[in-house]
């Protein structure tokens, strides 16, 4: 008996302690996870309400200012006014107006104390009625070197007219859509010139300026405020 070794067997009681930490530590270790895992997904919850309640109160600023904010008025047409006004030891006034429309440019004018008849209505180079006769308005407004014309012609002075016609009582009214005349291109606008009267008919052929006499009302065109 003293000869055989005897061999020791192992204490299941300590492995079962043993194993019982182990469950216990990896439930605990669990746990935890859990409760990271549940803080991490309240945080991200209350970060995407906050994003969702401020995205909504931008949205809603955004309809109420677009709601507030009035719509924008169609921009007037371009439109130029000419004041007529007497050389010396005439007597006659009017206005004429230029307006910008689709295919050129509405041309009205009325004029009052006229004699009865046609009499010669151009538009001048210069912006400049201060001379007692309107010399200082300058030849006719051609800035494409054409020859003098009637309004209707596809050659002419872009300042060529035509004629007013006055009746007994010396009043003129004229209205038509001017094809040349232009408010806007540098070139053949009429802004900054003068309208000027003459005491004759334009014949329309004599050069250089329609055998239509004397300067008897003169008028700056300038820029008229939109309406």
């Amino acid at each position: 008996m003293n000869g055989v070794q005897s061999t020791a067997r192992p204490s299941f009681g300590s492995f079962g302690l043993r194993l019982a930490a182990y469950s216990l530590e990896s439930k605990v270790a669990g746990c935890d996870w859990t409760s990271r895992a549940m803080r991490n997904r309240n945080a991200n919850m209350n970060s995407f309400r906050a994003s969702l309640i401020g995205l909504t109160f931008l949205l809603s600023v955004g309809f109420t200012a677009q709601a507030q904010t009035p719509a924008e008025k169609p921009s007037a047409p371009l439109k130029a006014v000419a004041v007529l006004h007497p050389t010396g030891g005439n007597k006659l006034s009017g206005t004429v107006t230029f307006t910008e429309v689709a295919d050129g440019v509405q041309v009205q004018a009325e004029i009052t104390g006229l004699t009865p008849g046609n009499h010669g209505f151009h538009v001048h180079e210069f912006g400049d009625c201060s001379a007692a006769d309107a010399s200082s308005a300058g030849a006719h407004f051609n800035p494409t070197d054409k020859p003098h014309a009637g309004p209707d012609a596809t050659e002419r002075h872009v300042g060529d007219m035509g004629n007013v016609e006055a009746d007994a009582s010396g009043k003129a009214n004229l209205e038509y859509v001017d094809h040349q005349i232009s408010l806007t291109n540098d070139r053949q606008s009429v802004i900054g010139r003068s309208v000027v009267v003459h005491a004759k008919a334009d014949d329309m052929k004599s050069q250089p300026a329609g055998d239509s006499g004397a300067r008897i009302a003169c008028g700056v065109i300038g820029r008229a405020k939109n309406q």
